[in-house]
């Protein structure tokens, strides 16, 4: 069953437990999803689905730290919870370890051992930790991992 699937199968099970707050948030993923497929004018995949509810976690996790500065702790709960379901989506995330070996073995592969190479080892990164991991995080560990190399 495909991600889209799934969202659309628990949208309408949360739809007949009269669910408002989990239907919204299902509603609002698949309609993310489908807003993809009208632009693009193409069926989306499951690795594109997961980008998309990747980056719907990143803006409520950007969110969370503007409603936390507010002291907007209704707001900070809600959006606590979306991230919550919406993470029930994607794949296991990878330990910091994992990254870190992806890391040391896509760079031995390429080569890369300076800072200049970050672009080039973040390119090869990228499609082995879509939806598994925060790139924010994996840009970092490859800036330290680089940076050690010299």
């Amino acid at each position: 069953m495909t991600i889209k699937e799934r969202l659309q199968q628990d949208w309408i099970q949360a739809m007949k437990e009269r669910n408002k707050d989990l239907s919204s948030i299902l509603n609002m993923a698949k309609a993310a999803i489908l807003h993809m497929e009208k632009t693009d004018n193409r069926k989306v995949d499951d690795s594109q689905a997961l980008e998309i509810l990747a980056r719907e976690i990143k803006q409520r996790r950007e969110a969370l730290s503007e409603f936390q500065r507010g002291n907007r702790e209704d707001l900070v709960k809600q959006t606590n919870y979306e991230i919550e379901i919406l993470l029930g989506y994607m794949p296991e995330q990878l330990s910091e370890e994992e990254i870190v070996e992806l890391i040391v073995e896509q760079a031995t592969l390429l080569g890369a051992n300076n800072i200049k190479d970050m672009g080039k080892l973040m390119k090869a990164i990228r499609p082995l930790t879509v939806g598994k991991a925060d790139g924010k995080q994996v840009s970092e560990l490859v800036k330290k991992y680089l940076s050690k190399t010299k």
